[in-house]
């Protein structure tokens, strides 16, 4: 195991752990996403010293991320976005509905949302949809996409 190094991580990483975890990870990983992007930290008593000392913000910058998450989703959930689509007469799609206009008409009504939040395949035909916004990694809301002919 010579190519794995310890890192204390300094953010939360998504399948990897949360700020503050001590992770094991290999040398290339570290070396060329965690450690360029300041995810992560090598594993020095000084820093294990630091993240310590910084556990009480963490847990309160999750507690108020978890928080506002909540009150998004509650307001998504009752969200409702039409799409007009040009469309064959059977109902198919030319082009298709993706994560990328859905996310900008939640940005028209007010919502900020990134397109890597909405978890969905491309809609490829005319109707109504529940799509996914995963708005924290306990959080998720579903918005009714209606997608007409135009």
């Amino acid at each position: 195991m010579a190519n794995q190094v310890t890192l204390v991580l300094l953010d939360d990483v998504a399948k990897l752990g949360l700020a503050g975890d001590e992770v094991v990870v290999k040398a290339g990983y570290a070396r060329n996403y965690l450690l360029p992007r300041g995810l992560a930290a090598k594993a020095t008593p000084g820093i294990l010293r630091l993240v310590e000392s910084r556990k009480a913000i963490i847990a309160e910058r999750r507690a108020k991320e978890l928080a506002d998450a909540k009150a998004l989703a509650e307001k998504i959930g009752q969200v409702e976005i039409s799409i007009t689509m040009q469309a064959a007469e059977d109902g198919q799609l030319f082009g298709s509905v993706t994560a990328r206009m859905i996310a900008d008409e939640l940005a028209k009504q007010g919502y900020a949302v990134e397109h890597s939040q909405v978890k969905m395949d491309p809609i490829k035909t005319v109707g109504d949809f529940d799509v996914e916004v995963r708005l924290h990694a306990d959080v998720t809301a579903t918005v009714k996409v209606w997608v007409v002919r135009g």
